[in-house]
């Protein structure tokens, strides 16, 4: 391994052990995943020195890649299995993706923008994350040819949560997404049984908005 490796693996570490674990993650799947993912090569060249700070980063198209702290929270939620096929709304940058492939055994991840679905595409098939299908398209809508879905991650603010994820969502299968204004939200773990839909607040966050049918309209 080389040195610039051995800098990123040590920061990687101190990563999951200072912002991740003493926050409150546990499962270990999800701190496996956030100790082998090579989270700097999911940022431009400029900003790999910062990819592991305790905050989010711009990745272009006014978007951005999640501090990594939710990422992990929301991975947990998600309660995510081995045999598990996952909806991702909104790929971004891949990290969340690359994440998620690390435990499950398919991610499915719709992405709006093109230049982004298109970069990042190619940086899954770099890294031979071949459990990866990537769609451009509108998110909100879900991917309902190859659902239902044993979860479904959301990573931008929605003013409500949209209808078709719900019934793409199988029975057994948790939902976690951000819901409120523009400005900040809640995030929101659904958990869906024969009884029906139940909803846990776990707390505030922030996200760019979810644009699409079902989400903002601009």
């Amino acid at each position: 391994m080389d040195e610039n490796s051995l800098k990123y693996e040590r920061q990687r570490e101190e990563m999951v052990r200072k912002q991740i674990e003493a926050r409150g993650v546990t499962d270990p799947n999800v701190l496996a995943a956030m100790r082998k993912v090579p989270r700097h090569l999911f940022v431009s060249e400029a900003l790999r020195d910062q990819a592991y700070g305790d905050f989010p980063l711009p990745i272009g198209e006014q978007q951005t890649i999640s501090q990594p702290y939710i990422v992990a929270e929301m991975t947990q939620a998600l309660q995510p299995g081995k045999d598990d096929r996952i909806l991702e709304i909104g790929t971004g940058s891949g990290y969340q993706a690359a994440v998620l492939a690390e435990i499950v055994f398919r991610v499915y991840t719709i992405e709006k923008i093109h230049a982004l679905h298109i970069k990042t595409r190619k940086l899954f098939d770099a890294l031979h994350y071949h459990n990866i299908v990537t769609k451009y398209s509108d998110g909100t809508a879900g991917w309902a040819d190859e659902g239902p879905f044993d979860g479904i991650i959301v990573t931008a603010g929605s003013p409500s949560i949209p209808t078709p994820l719900v019934s793409q969502l199988a029975v057994g299968g948790c939902m976690v997404i951000p819901v409120g204004d523009q400005y900040s939200q809640e995030l929101i773990k659904l958990y869906k049984d024969e009884t029906g839909i139940h909803k846990i607040n776990l707390g505030g966050c922030r996200f760019v908005k979810l644009v699409g049918e079902y989400g903002w309209r601009s």
